[in-house]
């Protein structure tokens, strides 16, 4: 997409250009700066939001707490009446006087506990004695409630507490005349009474009616843009029926028992909800003691409205202030390329063959600038020409030669096998044999196809020069191989042994004078990691440590006049055999450098009288068997 834009684009003239990259430099900066002023909008009402909701919910955590205590602190009341306890645990029948006694002391100090707590609507007490009487409101059997739900759970938490909430606040006594305040919701403290600790005589139960114990989650709000709701484990919901917020069916659709996790009663949460296309945000918390979440839901819609209103209005102003840009941009850039024009029609002229066209436009601006080093290239084209003419004729002649070398080459080889076949005739084996090593040996260096071969290849290369160098030197050279079948497949450069062997054998040759006068050269091979390097050592007359330093750095430097030239020329062995400069060693080191990188090449290691060891590192690639 953006190369097809570019491309475009290059159909366009500069001006036109100009023109849409600066709507493009403007918009860009303006759209991102107005993006990034939306979003901190956004989040610092969310955040806003956020706190709001957090606050409201810390306001009903608190009324839940203080409800909670206040329904415990009715139970402890209760429970450290020692006559209720007596009540409870008798083991005979009371008379009448002993109840009446009981009523109208204990049973009305419980009475009043619950009118001096308004929002406490009955405190029960239950009990399986069959020696006592219901004593109502307070004092009733147990078996009117053993077939609820929560009855068996109680009797598993040995005397712990059971907060409950329930949908309807139905009378133990069964009344036949329907009364609405059953169909009110209520939450109920319960906890088993053991007197003496272990024996079970009944249980207790505070009710509180939801309204009075959730007092923010029922009330009604002037503000319809939030709403607070109670959901337990099972996923019910409890909030005022006439808020107009939500929907039954909007909150059927949030599924928040879905989304809505166990948390610290000390942490809140939140995250956003999209309800019938309207955004919502939610933040709750989990409370362990009653097992219920207190939710708080605020629609989004309004303060999006907001700061959408806000984005298009920041937009527009953009949008006006990039058009009177564009119009200012378009004229200005009309004035400014007026004389780019101008040069622009003087190079189509150009480009017709007129090269001696006088370009009208100058001065000390950047066009005129332009058109002085315009003049230079017009120049400079025509010295090229000139010099694309001198080099063509060049290659031509090139090549002739080329062709000439060509014939003379198979010139010398046809004359070769006829001196050849006149020394088999004399039966002159060696002058034979020294020419069947000498047109192998030019045959090798004139067929260069490639620059890389087998090693196999430049070994039968430096047999054939040893022999010719024995034809010389009378037989006085020794060449041994400790190759594996495997090395033969080895790839090197091509002709970078053979000048390392010429160097053993012009530099290590002693005279006969020296007793010893055989020359010994070996070569192996060996890999290290992913290199392989290739050893050659001989016998022969060996340098010094001070030479040997010499030498390698003339083998790495880059410079032909390096006063180690001009030592290493003027040096010599102490039998006048070890002289020269190194050229053909660097010249080696360099091609393994040039073809290989710096991390390949040469490294010469010798002692004066004993021994001289060049070696080669080059990348381990066997032709058979791949890379290492």
């Amino acid at each position: 997409m953006v190369q097809y834009f570019i491309q475009r684009l290059e159909h366009y003239s500069l001006q036109q250009r100009l023109f849409f990259s600066y709507i493009i430099i403007i918009l860009i900066p303006s759209v991102v700066f107005s993006l990034i002023i939306f979003r901190q909008l956004n989040e610092s009402f969310t955040k806003e939001v956020v706190r709001k909701s957090e606050s409201s919910i810390e306001i009903e955590k608190t009324n839940i707490r203080n409800n909670m205590e206040t329904m415990e602190r009715a139970v402890q009341l209760v429970l450290s009446d020692r006559e209720v306890m007596y009540y409870l645990d008798r083991s005979s029948e009371p008379d009448t006087s002993e109840l009446i006694e009981f009523s109208n002391s204990t049973v009305n100090n419980i009475l009043r506990l619950q009118f001096n707590n308004p929002d406490i609507e009955h405190i029960r007490i239950f009990s399986d004695n069959p020696f006592i009487s219901e004593i109502w409101p307070v004092f009733l059997k147990e078996s009117r409630v053993q077939i609820e739900p929560w009855h068996e759970e109680l009797n598993r938490l040995d005397g712990a507490g059971l907060w409950q909430i329930s949908e309807r606040d139905k009378e133990p006594i069964h009344n036949l005349i329907l009364d609405e305040k059953e169909f009110r919701q209520k939450i109920s403290l319960l906890r088993e009474l053991e007197y003496p600790k272990g024996k079970h005589v009944g249980l207790i139960q505070i009710d509180m009616l939801l309204t009075s114990f959730f007092p923010s989650t029922y009330k009604i709000h002037d503000s319809e843009q939030s709403q607070m709701l109670i959901m337990n484990d099972t996923g019910r919901l409890y909030y005022a029926d006439d808020h107009p917020l939500l929907t039954v069916t909007d909150l059927a659709d949030a599924k928040l028992n879905e989304k809505l996790y166990h948390t610290d009663e000390k942490t809140l949460t939140h995250f956003k909800l999209s309800l019938s296309g309207k955004p919502y945000l939610v933040v709750y918390t989990y409370i362990d003691s009653i097992q219920a979440y207190v939710v708080h839901m605020t629609s989004m819609q309004a303060v999006l409205a907001e700061l959408n209103n806000t984005r298009n209005t920041i937009l527009l102003v953009n949008v006006i202030l990039i058009a009177i840009l564009s119009v200012s941009t378009f004229f200005l850039n009309s004035l400014i390329l007026k004389k780019l024009r101008q040069l622009t029609l003087s190079m189509k002229k150009i480009r017709l063959g007129d090269f001696n066209i006088q370009l009208p436009v100058g001065g000390g601006s950047e066009v005129g600038e332009l058109t002085h080093h315009f003049r230079k290239m017009i120049n400079k084209i025509n010295e090229l020409i000139a010099d694309a003419v001198n080099k063509q004729s060049a290659t031509k002649e090139a090549e002739l030669k080329t062709l000439k070398n060509q014939i003379d080459s198979h010139f010398l080889y046809n004359t070769l096998e006829n001196i050849k076949m006149m020394a088999e005739v004399e039966d002159q084996r060696p002058i034979s044999d020294a020419l069947t090593s000498l047109g192998s040996m030019m045959r090798y260096n004139l067929r260069w196809s490639s620059e890389y071969v087998r090693l196999r290849e430049e070994m039968n290369h430096i047999r054939h020069y040893i022999a010719l160098m024995n034809l010389r030197f009378d037989q006085r050279i020794y060449f041994h191989t400790e190759l594996q079948e495997q090395d033969l497949d080895l790839e090197v450069l091509k002709m970078s042994l053979q000048p390392i062997i010429e160097n053993a054998v012009k530099h290590g040759l002693r005279s006969s004078a020296s007793g010893n006068d055989d020359l010994n050269i070996s070569l192996r091979t060996f890999a290290v990691n992913r290199t392989q390097v290739i050893v050659i050592e001989d016998d022969g007359a060996g340098m010094s440590s001070e030479k040997t330093k010499l030498l390698n750095n003339k083998i790495r430097s880059l410079e032909t006049d390096d006063p180690v030239t001009s030592l290493m020329e003027t040096s010599s062995s102490p039998h006048g055999m070890r002289s020269g400069n190194g050229i053909g060693l660097r010249n080696v080191h360099q091609r393994l450098q040039l073809f290989y990188g710096h991390a390949y090449g040469l490294w010469v290691e010798s002692e004066e009288g004993k021994y001289t060891r060049v070696m080669m590192k080059i990348p381990y690639f066997n032709l058979n068997g791949g890379v290492s």
